[in-house]
């Protein structure tokens, strides 16, 4: 399936990553990663660094399937806002859930900084707006029990709002937390930095057509026939991770995304925040380093990808006219469009860990509006659960979760 189409601005942007490298002979390794985005350049570092020799294969290209169409915003706020998750799962995982994507923010730092890879990483505030009155009720309630948890928010009003970001609305959370970076050369950056310095392979244009358990692990076959033995595997492959899963977990969304001309930086808002809403579904926008403006969202249940690609056009007046609402004397000037599928689930969490009966086989399926950090998560606990370390946060984002 085409996870995205239109045009991709990480893929101009950047340098396509042309590795071509598809597995020829049978083969045989510790860990297998299935997927080259960001969540398997994250797990194979974590795997690396603890000295653990893994392979990643992808049927594309390297890190072109869902990696490409992200817009990369970092935000310890996940979508389901913390007073309504407690209500779904629970006061003690809703509230580890938030703390962990709070931690995963600094962590992914760290590893840019010691592999010195240059994502054009940037701490930058993180804006939540009440959509409308009831949006501001939420708000409020948010507010209270974040403060409750200690988690970093400050409560703005609708003068404070507009005193500070120029955007007449009903009120807003912020906190100094976010980031936001590059997904694309973040992901194909660690895997070169692994790839020359040893304990990694990566094989492009190899789907993994199935696999069984054996013995000491798992046999996998690819669609060329070869065969490669592992003792686990690692699905990251998002929702392609379907075919792995004994039964479906998570909805399959369809979403839009723009990128503006380049405007004078003097044009963009205040402190170049992230920005989003408490509608369902959300708009959000962002900034790049090279002053261009990225909105998305219009999101709707996934059908196929001719229905989807074919609300592109109708999608990019939408969006434009939610930019204008907000900022409405700021042009954005369309210059790339693109709309692509993702995962959620009920609950707002991804799924990390081992399918019950399967302890060799680990999913790190970042679900969700949240899915960089979600992987930077699930690297980590993946990488402890094969050192034998235990981790709390595998109750959090296990599996076994669905039966609360």
């Amino acid at each position: 399936m085409d996870l995205h189409s239109g045009l991709a601005y990480w893929i101009v942007k950047n340098k396509l990553y042309d590795y071509f490298n598809p597995l020829r002979d049978d083969y045989a390794v510790d860990v297998a990663i299935i997927g080259s985005g960001i969540t398997g350049a994250l797990v194979a570092h974590e795997l690396c660094a603890a000295g653990i020799p893994c392979a990643v294969f992808d049927k594309r290209t390297i890190a072109t399937g869902s990696t490409a169409a992200s817009t990369s915003q970092l935000q310890y706020e996940i979508d389901v806002p913390l007073c309504e998750m407690i209500d779904d799962v629970g006061e003690r995982i809703a509230v580890a859930a938030y703390h962990a994507s709070l931690q995963s923010i600094s962590d992914m730092e760290k590893v840019f900084d010691a592999t010195r890879v240059r994502p054009d990483f940037k701490r930058v505030p993180s804006i939540f707006l009440a959509s409308n009155r009831r949006g501001l009720r939420l708000l409020e309630r948010e507010y209270e029990i974040r403060k409750k948890h200690r988690l970093p928010v400050d409560f703005l009003n609708n003068d404070a709002l507009f005193a500070t970001h120029r955007i007449n609305g009903y009120g807003a959370l912020k906190n100094n937390e976010a980031a936001q970076m590059d997904c694309y050369k973040a992901a194909t950056g660690l895997l070169k930095h692994h790839l020359a310095n040893g304990g990694l392979s990566l094989f492009s244009h190899t789907d993994v057509m199935d696999y069984q358990q054996t013995r000491g692990g798992y046999e996998l076959l690819t669609d060329a026939g070869r065969r490669v033995r592992c003792k686990y595997m690692v699905i990251a492959a998002g929702f392609e991770a379907g075919k792995f899963l004994p039964e479906q977990v998570m909805d399959l969304t369809s979403t839009y995304a723009l990128i503006s001309q380049p405007v004078d930086p003097a044009q963009l808002w205040p402190e170049r925040s992230l920005i989003w809403e408490t509608a369902k579904p959300y708009f959000y926008m962002r900034t790049t380093p090279d002053n261009r403006m990225m909105i998305g969202g219009e999101d709707v249940p996934f059908r196929n990808p001719e229905r989807r690609d074919r609300l592109l056009r109708w999608k990019i007046k939408r969006l434009e006219k939610q930019f204008n609402a907000i900022y409405p004397k700021i042009q954005f000037t369309t210059d790339m469009a693109w709309c692509g599928t993702f995962s959620s689930t009920k609950d707002g969490l991804p799924f990390i860990g081992h399918w019950p009966g399967r302890k060799r086989m680990f999913f790190a399926l970042g679900y969700g509006g949240n899915g960089i950090t979600f992987s930077m998560i699930a690297a980590q606990v993946i990488r402890n659960k094969l050192m034998g370390v235990k981790d709390e946060r595998e109750q959090v984002f296990g599996f076994e979760r669905r039966d609360l």
